[in-house]
């Protein structure tokens, strides 16, 4: 019996040690939350650039100074898209806002580019054309169109071009090369000096109509035609 008791007083007395503990935990404070410093919004360094008629993403760069990729990038344009008028451009690093004027060397030389055809975009830079990617535009024309130099430069290509048909090629003396296929016919041939605007061949047909294929290059790296070419054809 006394043993029982003893028992009985014992678990009492942790039930009561327990129950104690747990009302101290219950009723502990929490820690003490420091405030936080709240995050400021850091806005990027430029300025925005106001586009007008006629102005491109090349011209514009060259009056900032700053390559193409960099204003593609901060102001995240894809590659189907076209610049539009009033449009505004955030041109990063830079503090002052500039007049866009056609881009010229010291001696006068146009460097702007222009249309080699006028006509519907069938295919963009970047689009997947069966198992390879367009490195260009492919633009729809009329069998015997002529096909005109985009800038002035020197024509250092001008033969048959597997999966390109008659092909030519323009040097334009600053690492920029533009490259015109599926020709029927070459007007201009190796060595040649051509102007922006010169007929420089004539479109041809093939099972997938007339269709000229156009690519603009920075040495052996394609970059898309829509960033140096007008909006308007």
């Amino acid at each position: 019996m006394i043993d029982r008791s003893v028992r009985f007083i014992q678990c009492v007395a942790i039930f009561v040690l327990c129950a104690g503990i747990a009302g101290c935990a219950t009723t502990r404070k929490p820690p003490a939350v420091l405030p936080t410093t709240p995050v400021k919004e850091v806005k990027p360094k430029g300025v925005y650039h106001k586009v007008n008629k006629g102005e491109t993403l090349w011209r514009i760069s060259k009056t900032y100074k700053i390559s193409v990729e960099e204003i593609i990038q901060a102001n995240h344009i894809p590659s189907a898209a076209s610049i539009e008028e009033n449009q505004l451009l955030l041109i990063p690093g830079v503090d002052v806002v500039k007049d866009v004027i056609p881009s010229q060397t010291p001696g006068g030389k146009d460097t702007d580019y222009w249309w080699p055809l006028k006509g519907k975009i069938v295919s963009y830079f970047e689009d997947h054309k069966g198992t390879h990617v367009n490195l260009g535009l492919d633009i729809k024309g009329a069998e015997g169109e002529p096909v005109k130099a985009a800038r002035e430069g020197r024509v250092v290509f001008a033969d048959h071009l597997a999966g390109y048909a008659s092909t030519l090629m323009l040097d334009h003396g600053d690492g920029f090369f533009t490259v015109y296929g599926h020709n029927d016919r070459l007007l201009v041939k190796l060595g040649d000096y051509v102007f922006r605007g010169e007929k420089v061949a004539v479109l041809g047909v093939d099972a997938q109509g007339s269709v000229m294929h156009f690519e603009l290059r920075k040495g052996d790296s394609p970059k898309n035609p829509l960033h140096y070419l007008p909006r308007e054809m």
